[in-house]
């Protein structure tokens, strides 16, 4: 059987608006509608930031309990995987929410270049979030925006920072860090598992790199994330009206490339997650 797919739909993220896609969830209530209908097209994982009232971006985890809770009720076995980026708060602030035992939550083990700002994941900050992450049973998605976070991502499962085996996200197309190249996403697949073969990876594009990404990691036999936090559009023209509407083409994708995509159950089964 051909190996399932599993998609990662991130639904809001930390900077895009309303003004820039009406279509962008903000509100616990939203994130939660959207998330369900994204769910129902075929998302088995959801990546989540929350947000005030205002738009603007938060870590606390009182907005993350309300998201969680109503994920777990309304898209049951859907597997929540909560971000603990940077441009959500400072510091250890940024893993305010771990107490709360997601499934999953995001982890960057490197700094790099954004846009306008720099990224920064200090290495006392980075060994303090993997050992929240291994004290609440949380299972950490390695966000690489390098290629050197590959190889301290796998120093890290080998020392015992981090508990393997490894899932690692490329994230290609951010402004300033990793670019959306074809022979460079090939180095960083045959990278990964030349250094650590039992590790499951996905791939992220951003902007109008979302769909060769997606087509990329289905066809090379990874795992891929569509939502959006990443992408607000169907193409130059048109805003996506819904994270759904992305993991629809995502799912698409799948098909014409013979993969099944991955039930919740199969996600867990691949990620080693408990049942």
């Amino acid at each position: 059987m051909t190996k399932p797919c599993i998609i990662c739909v991130a639904i809001t993220g930390s900077v895009p608006r309303k003004e820039d896609n009406p279509a962008v969830p903000i509100s616990v209530e939203e994130q939660i509608e959207s998330a369900h209908e994204a769910f129902e097209a075929g998302a088995s994982i959801v990546h989540c930031h929350v947000r005030k009232p205002d738009q603007t971006p938060t870590a606390d985890p009182e907005i993350f309990a309300r998201l969680k809770e109503g994920l777990e009720k309304h898209c049951p076995g859907m597997i929540v995987q909560l971000t603990t980026g940077g441009r959500s708060g400072a510091g250890r602030e940024r893993g305010g929410m771990l107490s709360l035992r997601p499934e999953m939550a995001s982890l960057s083990v490197g700094s790099c270049n954004f846009p306008t700002r720099i990224y920064e994941n200090a290495p006392d900050l980075v060994d303090w979030l993997a050992a929240e992450m291994k004290t609440y049973g949380i299972k950490p998605e390695i966000e690489a925006f390098d290629l050197g976070h590959i190889f301290q991502a796998v120093k890290m499962a080998q020392d015992g920072r981090i508990t393997g085996p490894l899932y690692v996200q490329f994230v290609m197309g951010v402004k300033n860090a990793m670019p959306a190249d074809k022979p460079s996403f090939d180095f960083f697949v045959e990278t990964l598992k030349r250094l650590a073969p039992d590790a499951e990876w996905c791939a992220a594009g951003i902007g109008r790199h979302q769909r060769e990404l997606n087509e990329w990691a289905i066809a090379a036999g990874g795992h891929t994330r569509t939502g959006l936090e990443d992408n607000i559009r169907l193409d130059r023209d048109t805003l996506a009206p819904s994270n759904a509407a992305l993991v629809r083409i995502t799912a698409e994708i799948c098909e014409r490339h013979g993969r099944p995509v991955a039930t919740p159950a199969e996600a867990r089964r691949i990620l080693g997650l408990a049942a």
